[in-house]
């Protein structure tokens, strides 16, 4: 009998809890998104059509960058914390543990689409054709000295590193820690282009740890320049000084045409046919999550998660890819679809 009791009291603690969650979640009546400043701009295509309809407020969304972003979703439930993230790569294991353990425990992920990253520069500066290999020796901290050992980065000007390339000093604005932009460079430039030196491969089978210091750590000594997390703010330091490059994603090239353009990379240039066919290398899908447990609490975000995943939106004729977003293959953005229509969670992810 003491058992029942203190059960029973135990789960109307609880159920206490939820209530009080639940009341304070509905104090709010607008959807509120943080996040990866590269879904930023599809995320506000989304809300101010959904807006457009004059049932529901227009959401706010708010540039965090993605691991800002998946911090604050995952802090809790209810009204003080954010009912989605957007995030430029998947959610991470360690992300998922840190939502779960606040009570963050029904998540709904929305593939989107994809992007890709591009280095541009100034239409007024010097034409880049770039392989991932000579970014990596451009912006790595520690590179391999004559006899194969790391030495710290001697390259100052992109022609050091090979004569084909322009003799201008290396200057790379980039992405912060937090960003989900810097995450897919590290993975999809950097480790890949230090998989192409000779001695790091070799280091790569012997020593994995020593390996990935190698290639996840960016130099330090000015070449590469911490930019924040507006990709605008990059374009307009772009324009200023022709001389420099910046990192960030497709949208924001296709958005700022006319005065900057996109480097090469590995024989292929940065168009949306080329993301979209996987022959440009450099591109990764973006994602955005919401949070099943503030579904019927904060109004309207049922219906704006089915607006953000409906062929109008996502499609290849959706109002998205007018912003620069590179649609799903048919077969996926029908998932997509499915998935958002009937809120499916998702599991812990494996890494």
């Amino acid at each position: 009998m003491k058992l029942f009791t203190m059960s029973s009291t135990i789960a109307l603690a609880f159920a206490g809890v939820l209530a009080a969650g639940a009341a304070s979640a509905q104090s709010r009546d607008q959807i509120r998104i943080v996040g990866s400043s590269t879904v930023y701009p599809f995320t506000t295509a989304a809300a101010e059509q959904f807006g457009k309809s004059g049932q529901f407020k227009t959401p706010v969304v708010e540039s965090t960058g993605t691991g800002g972003g998946l911090k604050l979703f995952c802090a809790g439930v209810g009204a003080g914390h954010p009912d989605g993230a957007n995030a430029s790569r998947a959610i991470k294991k360690s992300e998922f543990e840190d939502c779960k353990k606040n009570g963050v425990t029904e998540i709904v992920e929305l593939k989107v689409g994809f992007d890709g990253i591009v280095v541009a520069n100034s239409k007024k500066g010097p034409d880049f054709k770039l392989t991932r290999q000579q970014l990596f020796l451009a912006l790595a901290k520690e590179v391999p000295g004559p006899d194969g050992k790391p030495v710290a980065n001697p390259y100052k000007a992109w022609n050091d590193i090979d004569p084909s390339l322009p003799a201008e000093k290396i200057e790379v604005l980039g992405p912060p820690p937090t960003s989900g932009t810097r995450d897919a460079f590290l993975e999809l430039v950097m480790e890949k282009g230090a998989e192409k030196v000779e001695s790091l491969a070799a280091l790569k089978k012997s020593d994995a740890k020593a390996f990935d210091k190698a290639w996840k750590t960016i130099r330090e000594d000015g070449a590469y320049i911490d930019a924040g997390e507006n990709d605008n703010l990059i374009v307009q330091k772009l324009e200023a000084n022709p001389k420099a490059v910046g990192i960030f994603g497709y949208s924001f090239l296709e958005e700022n045409a006319s005065q900057i353009k996109g480097a090469s990379v590995e024989g292929k240039a940065p168009t949306f046919e080329a993301i979209a066919d996987g022959s440009y290398k450099v591109s990764r899908p973006l994602y955005v999550y919401f949070k099943k447990q503030h579904v019927g609490v904060i109004p309207g975000l049922k219906e704006f998660i089915a607006e953000y995943a409906s062929d109008k939106a996502m499609g290849e004729e959706g109002y998205l890819s007018e912003k620069g977003l590179v649609p799903l293959p048919e077969s996926e953005a029908q998932s997509a679809e499915n998935a958002a229509k009937n809120l499916a969670t998702i599991g812990a992810p494996a890494s």
